[in-house]
């Protein structure tokens, strides 16, 4: 019986530690912000893909809670703006941060 206890006091406190290290902060996500922020640059990058226009080469994207970051160059600053615009429109997306510089 006493083993019994003890096996199941290691359990709980194991449980609690894999519990507590998914748990997110202000300034870490947690696992399943992690992979939906995964999916989210996914989209962003396959949408700006599929826009001919754009040069995908030369754009990063980067999600954090929700947040995308476009970085990288592009030819014109209407670009820019469609780039932008392209990742507003996909659905996950909180707000974009366009940190694309005209080359």
């Amino acid at each position: 019986m006493n083993s019994l206890k003890r096996f199941s006091a290691v359990l709980i406190g194991a449980s609690m530690l894999l519990v507590l290290g998914c748990a997110g902060t202000s300034k870490q996500e947690s696992t399943g912000q992690y992979l939906d922020d995964s999916t989210i640059t996914t989209k962003v990058k396959t949408a700006i893909f599929n826009e001919p226009s754009l040069n995908v080469a030369q754009i990063n994207v980067k999600t954090y809670k929700g947040v995308v970051q476009l970085s990288g160059f592009v030819d014109s600053s209407a670009d820019a703006s469609k780039a932008g615009s392209v990742a507003r429109e996909v659905k996950g997306v909180a707000s974009v941060e366009n940190d694309l510089k005209v080359k």
